[in-house]
């Protein structure tokens, strides 16, 4: 179909400004043959009106024929517009005879002639012109898909990053937890059996969240006591956990599956490394306009400093990329025998944010 024809609106704007065309083909009737208004309105409105519309029909002969064929484009677009001009001239006389036979309008035989011969000649450049026009529009149009089917990729290729990410979350935490359960069944069958009904739950939980695009803070930290849980079973005593977390921040909307890949590198890396185990903090808050959220952990003082800050800090930044959170900003340092990673968001004024891009 014509984008023209999408919308009743533009057939009638099409309409009257090829009505106003047919005023100044009126006045130049009048030039070329001395006439009456009457007379030449009569004619020159219909004319352009009926023309109008037949130049419309390029739209589709540059669709057949791309500016990529070079000549062959052009020898398309100059034989439709001999076709048209020829046709819309048979009209105009077909018009012209029974203006003049039937209401006494216009000039003689002669007169009518002349001017179907100049409006055929005419008739050629403005066929040629709305094929200008319509190769603009259709160059519009490609470049508009264009940019619809980048962004379509992009936001595919966004998801596919996004899922592949969301994969890295569990396996090695999961391998953990089953070597843990493998451990338990000959010392501890109980032990064992709380650890495979949290491990069920937590995976559970995390299906459920990874798959939403946002979900509030107080929901990310209930599967973050999930895993603790389970964590909890492994390490015992030695893992010991500090909440200081707001309450009023609990609604704040945050990417999901963030926090925990953070308290699984502060206990691989800092409870576990140690021999009598440590205190992992955890602590949400705000700060002006930013939900900041803080996850402490002991470090071994004779251990080396590690190179690079690991899987799950990585993952976590890939992610924040992933989403496009530009506002959002994830800093990590060692501070003597703590290490700290600090995760910041958006926070809106009422305590509901979010860290969308």
């Amino acid at each position: 179909m014509h984008p023209l024809f999408r919308r009743a609106k533009r057939i009638a704007a099409y309409a009257a400004s090829s009505a106003t065309f047919g005023v100044l083909l009126a006045a130049g009737l009048r030039l070329l043959t001395p006439r009456p208004w009457a007379d030449a309105l009569a004619f020159g409105v219909p004319a352009a009106l009926v023309y109008g519309f037949v130049v419309l029909s390029s739209w589709w002969v540059c669709r057949a024929n791309p500016l990529a064929r070079g000549p062959q484009a052009i020898v398309a677009q100059l034989s439709a517009a001999a076709r048209a001009s020829a046709l819309w001239t048979v009209g105009l006389a077909l018009l012209a005879t029974a203006l003049s036979r039937g209401a006494h309008l216009g000039p003689d035989r002669a007169g009518i002639l002349l001017d179907l011969g100049v409006l055929f000649v005419a008739g050629i450049p403005g066929y040629l012109l709305g094929s200008v026009v319509h190769y603009m529009v259709l160059a519009v149009e490609a470049s508009h898909a264009a940019e619809r089917r980048a962004l379509e990729s992009q936001v595919s290729a966004r998801e596919a990053e996004l899922r592949a990410l969301r994969a890295q979350l569990n396996p090695h935490f999961l391998f953990n937890s089953l070597n843990s359960i493998n451990a338990l069944v000959g010392t501890d069958p109980e032990g064992a059996r709380r650890m495979c009904e949290r491990l069920g739950d937590f995976l559970r939980r995390t299906l459920a969240l990874g798959a939403r695009e946002a979900v509030p803070l107080g929901e990310e930290l209930a599967l973050v006591d999930r895993y603790l849980d389970i964590e909890q079973v492994r390490f015992g005593d030695r893992l010991r956990v500090e909440r200081v977390v707001d309450p009023a921040m609990l609604s704040c909307q945050v990417p999901p599956l963030l926090l925990q890949p953070l308290i699984e590198n502060a206990i691989k890396h800092g409870v576990q490394d140690v021999l009598e185990g440590g205190e992992v903090r955890l602590e949400a808050r705000r700060a002006g306009t930013r939900l900041v959220l803080t996850v402490e952990n002991p470090l071994d003082a004779t251990a080396p400093a590690r190179r690079g800050e690991g899987v799950g800090l990585e993952n976590v930044r890939r992610r924040l990329a992933a989403l496009g959170s530009r506002d959002a900003r994830l800093t990590a340092s060692r501070l003597g025998e703590r290490f700290r990673v600090t995760l910041e968001l958006p926070a809106g004024a009422d305590g509901e944010g979010g860290a969308g891009g």
